[in-house]
């Protein structure tokens, strides 16, 4: 059997978009000759749908391109995830598609209800077990969360099923793949079955897919190994494809930034904006998001603006500027110090002490931060660019950061990587060329 995997990015709702990214992949397909397509779990609807699935006209548009796909099957079998309505019940499954037909659907049994998943609110759980026939091969089928149990893949072998294909809309976290082969093994080993693995690529606001479709032969060894966090289309002859090497130790570093750009390009771009601006300090986690942002959109969609004030040193104000000089960005420098005043002597009245003296504390260091997401924003508006916020997950856990200052922006890069590993991905950005100034990466950290 020769089994082509379409490891592609959708977008959420775009059904008329997905259409015809996925029917691109068909035709491709049949000219590889292939057997059968495998596409990803709900990629008709984009993964996570969420509330859209509550719309009638939605369900119904789903249905729609359904049969449009359908009609592309004729030379090859599909097997395609969209959300199903029957009876008031919605579900999510994958359509079997062959001879210009919908041939059979299976419903996802075991729905996620933990962590980012929010399956049970949106889904009715399926109860039968998916089994079609594909050149006279039966074929197992389950759906993402479907495979880390031991029941839906036993339940296909025990009807007669000689191979399982799993679909998948599985996000990404670091060690997730050696948790995904791991589990397929484990499966492998209970049914004496070979697996055929295929997850989406792309980022959805806070959740990044990564890809890494693979297969397994029946004893759980790789056969089939795709890439991570882009999209690909691969082919594998399952009687007569051979066993992988194993690879070396990941580099959790580098799949941690791919990860980060991969989720900045998709929110900046699939929300419509016209590129990201940054408000850079000479610090060491602005410099990262620039990097990152740099690397996601292309240096000319990217805009760095320092906003330096009476507390602003040399050091900051050259580091940021080189930094910015290094991506090849627009580099602003807008001074918050006239901004600054004027807050402090409207606010005067009402906060200083009874003497008349309003003493500086943390009350005019939180002003000076906001003064600058003012700026930020208004940029935002005007050009129609994104803010990407700077903070690390570690300031954030602690609360070090200012509330409409350092916070401000539609979307944070760094908000789940500690600053340990802020360092580490600099450093890993560096490896080829230094492009993050040393000194930004070896000065004390300051407020």
């Amino acid at each position: 059997m020769r089994i082509a995997l379409a490891q592609i990015n959708p977008l959420v709702g775009d059904l008329s978009g997905n259409f015809n990214k996925i029917a691109d992949y068909v035709e491709r397909s049949v000219s590889e000759k292939a057997d059968v397509l495998v596409f990803p779990e709900l990629v008709l609807s984009g993964y996570p749908p969420e509330d859209l699935l509550f719309r009638q006209g939605f369900i119904e548009g789903c249905r729609h391109y359904l049969q449009l796909l359908a009609g592309k099957a004729k030379d090859i079998h599909l097997l395609v995830g969209f959300p199903r309505q029957e009876n008031n019940h919605v579900y999510n499954s994958v359509a079997h598609l062959a001879n210009g037909q919908i041939l059979s659907t299976y419903d996802k049994q075991i729905l996620p209800n933990y962590g980012v998943f929010d399956e049970v609110r949106y889904f009715s759980q399926g109860d039968v077990s998916g089994l079609i026939e594909i050149k006279g091969r039966k074929v197992g089928l389950t759906i993402c969360e479907d495979i880390w149990q031991k029941e839906p893949a036993m339940r296909a072998v025990e009807e007669g099923a000689e191979l399982i294909i799993n679909i998948n809309a599985s996000p990404y976290h670091n060690g997730k793949q050696q948790e995904r082969i791991d589990t397929l093994r484990a499966r492998c080993h209970e049914s004496s079955a070979p697996i055929v693995y295929v997850n989406l690529v792309g980022g959805q606001d806070e959740l990044v897919f990564d890809g890494h479709s693979f297969v397994v032969d029946a004893a759980g060894e790789k056969l089939l190994q795709m890439n991570g966090f882009e999209e690909q289309l691969a082919i594998c002859d399952l009687d007569t494809a051979k066993k992988i090497k194993a690879q070396g130790t990941v580099d959790e570093v580098a799949e941690t930034y791919d990860a980060l750009v991969l989720a900045v390009r998709d929110y900046v771009r699939k929300n419509g904006f016209h590129g990201a601006v940054i408000g850079l300090s000479g610090g060491v986690d602005s410099a990262l998001t620039l990097a990152i942002a740099a690397d996601a959109l292309g240096a000319d969609q990217v805009e760095a603006v320092m906003m330096p004030s009476r507390y602003t040193s040399q050091i900051s104000l050259d580091d940021a500027k080189n930094c910015a000089g290094n991506f090849s960005v627009a580099y602003e420098e807008i001074s918050v110090e006239e901004s600054f005043q004027v807050m402090l002597q409207s606010l005067h009245p009402v906060l200083a002490d009874d003497s008349g003296v309003w003493a500086p504390d943390t009350t005019q260091e939180n002003i000076q931060a906001r003064c600058r997401g003012v700026i930020l924003m208004a940029i935002s508006n005007k050009k129609g660019k994104l803010v990407l916020a700077t903070g690390n997950k570690s300031e954030m856990s602690v609360g070090y950061a200012t509330l409409y200052g350092d916070m401000a922006g539609g979307f944070a890069p760094l908000k789940d990587v500690s600053k340990q590993r802020v360092y580490e991905l600099c450093e890993y950005r560096n490896r080829k060329k230094e492009m993050i100034p040393k000194r930004i990466l070896t000065r004390a950290p300051s407020a």
